[in-house]
């Protein structure tokens, strides 16, 4: 379907394209097609700088379709153009990691995956998603993921069956992984 949609030039920043925005992020299926068409020229010309020639258009499409499940999480509209370079930048990045080693060449620091450790922006965006979940959210991830407690060992300080206690845990880990995509 993006295909047979006409790609018109309109800069991110107009109120028309933040309402496709917001309307796709709701779920119109219609205004979704035409922000992943019009985005398209746009990372197209972004990935020819970031990817082996032979792998922008793979790069592009694999990038609309990561856009078109995630545009949900997008916290803010103003942050869609940065989101989407930073997608296609990093499809890029793992095409050229995988053609590396099939070749058994050794992966530059440029293309490799950074470490959570080394990326302080994901460290304060952890931080800012820890302090906004409910307290009995963030205590059990706390001890379960920093201080390495066991299920039982959680379930009894907690105060909780086992069940209970999964349960629990699973519910804090969607809802900080959901913040964190947002």
């Amino acid at each position: 379907m993006l295909e047979t949609l006409e790609y018109s030039p309109l800069p991110m920043n107009t109120l028309a394209w933040a309402s496709d925005i917001e309307a796709a992020r709701a779920g119109d299926r219609l205004a979704l097609e035409r922000v992943l068409a019009r985005s398209r020229q746009d990372l197209r010309r972004y990935a020819e700088f970031h990817c082996v020639v032979n792998d922008i258009e793979d790069a592009v499409q694999e990038s609309l379709f990561t856009a078109s499940r995630h545009l949900m999480d997008l916290r803010h509209v103003e942050c869609f153009a940065s989101w989407l370079f930073r997608i296609v930048k990093r499809e890029c990045n793992r095409m050229k990691r995988g053609l590396r080693r099939l070749r058994h060449e050794p992966i530059t620091e440029d293309i490799a995956e950074c470490p959570a450790s080394s990326r302080p922006a994901l460290v304060c965006d952890l931080a800012i998603v820890l302090e906004s979940l409910p307290p009995h959210y963030r205590e059990i991830l706390l001890l379960r993921d920093l201080e390495g407690l066991s299920l039982a060992e959680l379930g009894e300080r907690l105060g909780l069956s086992e069940q209970a206690t999964k349960a629990r845990l699973h519910r804090a880990r969607a809802l900080a992984r959901q913040r964190l995509l947002a």
